[in-house]
């Protein structure tokens, strides 16, 4: 019991120079194993520095250029190849199978005329074997591994001749098939585009109403109409007053009217004379002149008087029917009559004209109602023609940039890639080399001993120093009894020592030999 509850504290106040004599104890007690671990494991670690294979990278770094003189120049008429990630592309096309089988041949793997399967398997580790990176946005780098150092150079540089040749060959192939796309696009909308031409007009010739710009010529004649309609009935409302007043003119005025003749006259003169003869008689007789001479001028009257009647029946005789010729029609009846003529035909020209515009104006509402119904037929067939127009203009102008970027593409003059770092044959194996196991095959050689060595003494549950006794106990110590070997003992000691000194010279026993064998072969 006391044993066990020792333990924690005799590990944990140990000091460092307490155990150095431990340690050297347990070396001296120990030596075989010791030294067999140090050379297990330096001459394993040796080992498999020796039998390591050799890897030999070569690697090469391709420039892709996207810039050039012809950029500017074409900007706008030809179609730039946008990649964002380089890397991935050119992974797709050094894996490619048409890739792989030249680098197959490439390798010289195909002298060996392996099975399908076997050629799959080969594929595979060396698509293991080669790393493609994208260091720089523009810069594309290729490297692969190989035992062989003629291998690993001819691979890489025949991986990026093909990456080369293949990236220019889809770019080109791939600028051919966006023509192609775009020039089949174009047909078929060009087809499309006539074949909506062809039905608006149609449509069109079907319905002469059905025009762009139709309805607003209808509507500006409707109001037209409407407007002349309305000025046409106040006109008539003016004429019909007018026509109102003539007639009413026309019924206070008589058809004929008197008037006064040569006979009239004559016997008006006659009766001024017998008035005047009559007063001369009242102041003188007879025969006084002035009244001989009115007599005489009275005589005269008379007989022109019945000279005028016979003439007068003599007229009236020959005109049957005819007006008395005391009597003639009246001028103003004439002209009002006239008037009321002309102003009657106005009045029936203007209704004529109210009808004619009325029945205008409904020809041009039933028109508008036809345009109305056609209306959309017309937008839908306008829509359709306008569409097509303009993915049909757009298509050729994209069929322009595509063929400029085709002849481009056919003439390499657009995206171009150049090796920038061509591949070189690899003098040095890359990886793990021989020194570098050698020397991490020593550390661990040393330090996994020490460790044991130690963990073995920090572990030991045994009282193994006067100074733990005194630590743990709190008791002085009097005096150590040491320990004497026997000769047989002694024997065992020098026979584990002497294998052990073998086994630790064997270390760089061996290190010197493969290092000599390793420089006569690069001599």
């Amino acid at each position: 019991m006391t044993g066990t509850a020792l333990e924690p504290a005799a590990q944990g106040a140990s000091p460092l120079v307490t155990q150095l004599p431990l340690l050297r104890e347990e070396l001296r007690r120990r030596p075989v194993a010791i030294a067999a671990v140090f050379a297990g494991i330096a001459l394993v670690a040796l080992a498999i520095g020796v039998l390591l294979p050799r890897k030999y990278t070569a690697a090469t770094t391709i420039l892709v250029q996207e810039s050039n003189i012809i950029a500017p120049l074409m900007e706008g008429r030809a179609v730039p190849t946008g990649v964002s990630d380089r890397a991935a592309i050119t992974r797709e096309v050094a894996f490619s199978r048409k890739v792989m089988q030249q680098i197959l041949e490439a390798g010289g793997w195909m002298e060996d005329r392996p099975s399908p399967v076997e050629q799959e398997k080969l594929i595979e580790r060396i698509i293991a074997r080669t790393d493609i990176t994208n260091p720089r946005p523009n810069l594309i780098g290729i490297s692969y591994t190989d035992a062989s150092p003629e291998r690993a150079f001819e691979v890489t540089r025949r991986f990026a001749d093909l990456v080369i040749e293949e990236s220019l060959a889809t770019k080109e192939r791939e600028s051919r098939q966006a023509y192609e796309f775009i020039d089949q696009q174009v047909e078929q909308y060009h087809a499309k585009l006539t074949d909506a031409e062809a039905r608006l007009e149609q449509y069109r010739r079907d319905n002469p109403d059905a025009r762009v710009g139709v309805e607003m010529d209808v509507n500006a004649r409707i109001g037209e109409l409407r407007r002349h309609i309305e000025t046409t009935r106040l006109e008539l409302i003016d004429q019909r007053s007018e026509e109102a007043a003539l007639q009413a003119q026309l019924s206070g005025e008589s058809e004929v009217s008197a008037v006064r003749t040569r006979e009239s006259e004559m016997r008006a003169r006659l009766i001024e004379l017998q008035s005047e003869r009559d007063r001369l008689l009242l102041s003188f007789t007879d025969r006084h002149p002035d009244v001989v001479r009115v007599q005489h001028q009275i005589r005269d009257l008379e007989d022109a008087l019945e000279a005028e009647s016979q003439r007068q029946l003599a007229r009236s005789a020959g005109q049957d029917g005819a007006i008395n010729s005391a009597s003639e029609y009246n001028p103003l009846y004439t002209e009002l009559r006239s008037r009321l003529a002309a102003a009657q035909r106005r009045t029936a020209a203007t209704a004529s004209r109210i009808a004619m515009a009325e029945g205008m104006l409904g020809n041009e509402l039933d028109r508008s109602l036809r345009i109305a119904s056609s209306e959309s037929a017309l937008a839908e067939l306008t829509r359709d023609y306008e569409v097509n127009r303009d993915l049909y203009q757009d298509l050729l102008r994209r069929r322009e940039n595509a063929r400029v970027s085709m002849n481009l593409d056919a003439e390499r003059r657009g995206l171009s890639f150049r090796i920038q770092e061509p591949a070189e044959l690899p003098l040095r194996p890359a990886g793990l080399r021989l020194l570098y196991m050698a020397v991490g095959g020593l550390f661990l050689a040393f330090a996994v001993p020490a460790a044991l060595l130690l963990g073995l003494v920090k572990l030991d549950p045994r009282v193994r120093a006067p100074r733990q006794v005194e630590t743990l106990a709190g008791l002085p110590v009097l005096g150590v009894i040491p320990r004497f070997p026997t000769r047989a003992a002694r024997a065992r000691e020098l026979r584990s020592l002497g294998l052990a000194s073998m086994l630790f010279l064997s270390v760089p026993v061996a290190y010197i030999t493969v290092w000599a064998i390793k420089w006569l072969q690069h001599q």
